[in-house]
């Protein structure tokens, strides 16, 4: 400080000396500045003074009560997945519906009887309750179905009624490779069983599911899913898929033309749909095939004139080809069987049944894929089996080796539509694989 106003007096004198005229006029400038750091440093307290002054205040402080807010026409909703193990009782508490009126309703409302009978784990049920867990509403899906069981409280009374949900479709895309089975290897990538069959229909007249599935194939595949309020109820329509069965690459992709109906398509356009499948079972063994062998009932050496596949009696049956009932009842040896006749020259025969399917009759009509029978053990058999046969001009051929006609091809203006709509389709594949590809690296 005394420094400064050293080199301010000495400035002051230089000035005087050197030009007088501007010496009263600067003077009283710096008069002002030394004047203002004299004052400024005589009222700044110091730190002591300031210490002193302090003064240190502890108060209790007290906080108000909050109360819980409880409204009686607050709903709550909440989603619980069926369990493994769980009942009605015990899905319902960890759902907070605390209504004893409920349980009772659901076991004497025989509307109601699907929450009982299907009762499965991994369904999602839907509760709203009010603040006091009084139910106001449970949704419950039924399986196989776009329908749901509500059941309502309404005027102060308990009803049921069967609605249709509100569905949203997504498109979901999966890999897999093959180590056991294809259904194992499907669960393994988290696909439902219901994809697993679609596949054995899409390229079951390339690859034979029986005989020729490899370890070490693999899988991918783009597919519907179909949600109900964000959960996941099923899976829809394969929409395009890949095989690689002992190296070699099949890949389709389903297209329905404007004036014709939906089927699977290879990338260049073909059709995959045979004008008749190689197997009438969706998964089953091949017990007996196309050959000479020794006969178990009656021990002698003649020709096997069809293939026999070994299923669990019930085993849905399906039409191996568009046609029409030739014969239903029952017949020698074949015990129960259903005659289907295709394209005036081609008939399929399918023997051993332990029921028709519903419907069957002489001249009914069937769409390659219904389901005609099931698999049962009527006539001369030793065990559950399909007896199936594949005969030309009523001459027996083999349906495992003989080649099957295909479905009618698409025109030159279809192709073009078809590339439009399966090309993104197809390009899916390729990113699902590739995300497998790098998930491995």
């Amino acid at each position: 400080m005394r420094d400064q106003r050293t080199r301010i007096l000495a400035h002051l004198r230089l000035l005087r000396e050197s030009k007088p005229k501007h010496f009263w006029g600067t003077t009283a400038v710096a008069a002002t500045s030394l004047f203002s750091m004299v004052a400024a440093f005589a009222v700044a307290p110091s730190t002591a003074q300031i210490q002193a002054s302090q003064q240190l205040v502890t108060e209790a402080l007290v906080l108000p009560q909050i109360q819980p807010y409880r409204d009686a026409s607050s709903v709550f909703i909440r989603e619980e997945r069926v369990q493994r193990g769980d009942s009605i009782a015990s899905l319902l508490a960890r759902m907070g519906v605390d209504d004893d009126e409920i349980l009772q309703f659901l076991r004497q409302e025989r509307r109601a009887k699907p929450f009982f009978q299907q009762l499965r784990p991994g369904k999602w049920i839907t509760a709203k309750t009010d603040a006091n867990g009084t139910l106001v509403s449970l949704v419950f899906p039924l399986n196989a179905e776009d329908k749901a069981i509500v059941v309502e409280r309404r005027e102060g009374k308990l009803d049921v009624s069967e609605q249709t949900l509100q569905l949203e479709t997504r498109v979901s895309m999966k890999s897999g490779e093959v180590h056991s089975s294809l259904f194992a290897a499907m669960d393994e990538a988290g696909l439902p069983d219901n994809v697993a069959v679609q596949l054995t229909e899409i390229f079951g007249s390339e690859i034979d599911f029986h005989r020729d599935l490899r370890r070490g194939d693999k899988f991918s595949v783009v597919f519907e899913t179909i949600y109900h309020q964000g959960q996941p109820l099923r899976a829809g329509r394969v929409l395009a898929a890949e095989f690689v069965n002992h190296g070699e690459t099949h890949r389709a992709a389903y297209f329905a033309p404007e004036d014709g109906k939906g089927s699977y398509y290879t990338p260049d356009g073909r059709s995959l749909k045979k004008a008749f499948l190689r197997s009438p079972l969706e998964v089953s063994r091949i017990s007996s095939g196309f050959a000479m062998r020794l006969h178990p009932i009656m021990q002698d050496w003649r020709a096997h004139k069809g293939v026999d596949y070994a299923a669990p009696t019930g085993t849905r049956v399906k039409a191996t080809a568009d046609g029409v009932v030739d014969f239903v009842g029952r017949q020698n040896g074949y015990g129960n069987i259903i005659v289907l006749r295709h394209r005036d020259k081609y008939t399929t025969h399918y023997g051993h049944l332990s029921g028709f399917g519903p419907g069957m009759s002489k001249g009914t009509q069937v769409r390659q894929g219904d389901v005609i029978g099931y698999v049962g053990m009527t006539g001369w058999a030793t065990g559950p089996h399909l007896h199936y046969e594949f005969r030309i001009d009523n001459v027996h051929q083999n349906p495992l080796s003989n080649a099957l006609p295909i479905d009618v091809p698409l025109t030159a203006s279809q192709i073009a539509q078809f590339k439009r709509r399966v090309d993104p389709l197809l390009a899916r594949i390729d990113l699902v694989k590739s995300d497998v590809v790098a998930q491995l690296d």
